[in-house]
């Protein structure tokens, strides 16, 4: 008789859990929640006022390209497929390849 209660209770404990319960739905709603919160959070954080910024690309011949005062080089484009270059003093693009025939800076007015 103790085997057959024990076997009994013993399948009985198995079998609930095996049963899905409504603590996966509870624990999926709540994650559910938690997301849409963050992210109502992160919308809210952002200011309301919208700032902007002008770019414009500047091309010349030879390996430097000079960007307009106030404005910043954010990126360069060299000749002849070079793809090593770096900007001097915040608004100057130069190609360090030895053969160049044009530089483009893409230039920015940063707010």
């Amino acid at each position: 008789m103790k085997t057959t209660t024990c076997s009994l209770l013993l399948i009985i404990f198995l079998f609930q859990l095996m049963v899905p319960g409504n603590t996966g739905q509870n624990l999926e709603s709540l994650l559910e929640k938690k997301i849409r919160e963050y992210f109502a959070l992160q919308a809210s954080r952002h200011s309301p006022v919208t700032k902007s910024f002008s770019c414009t690309s500047v091309k010349a011949m030879g390996r430097l390209a000079s960007c307009p005062a106030g404005m910043v080089a954010t990126g360069c484009s060299c000749g002849f497929a070079c793809g090593s270059w770096n900007v001097q003093n915040e608004n100057i693009c130069h190609c360090l390849c030895p053969l160049i025939d044009w530089t483009v800076a893409r230039c920015c007015q940063l707010p």
